[in-house]
């Protein structure tokens, strides 16, 4: 497990900036979503399983590090 990842089931948002501005409309996220954190996948490292904390919609394999979790003063 990745030392920085989210805690497990905590709020998170996908952090675009960590990417190229070209590559965003590759992702299934938004600026403003806010995401359910699961975890890391234990046979796919450094990968995790996020839920739309709005729609339930469930996301997997896409890269831990591009997860924050929210500070609890901004949930």
């Amino acid at each position: 497990m990745n030392a920085n990842a989210p805690r497990q089931y905590s709020l998170v948002r996908f952090c675009f900036e960590q990417l190229p501005a070209e590559y965003h409309d590759r992702y299934p996220f938004t600026e403003d979503g806010v995401y359910v954190f699961f975890g890391d996948i234990p046979n796919m490292p450094d990968h995790c399983v996020v839920a739309d904390a709005r729609t339930g919609r469930v996301y997997s394999g896409y890269h831990t590090e591009y997860f924050a979790e929210i500070p609890a003063g901004e949930t």
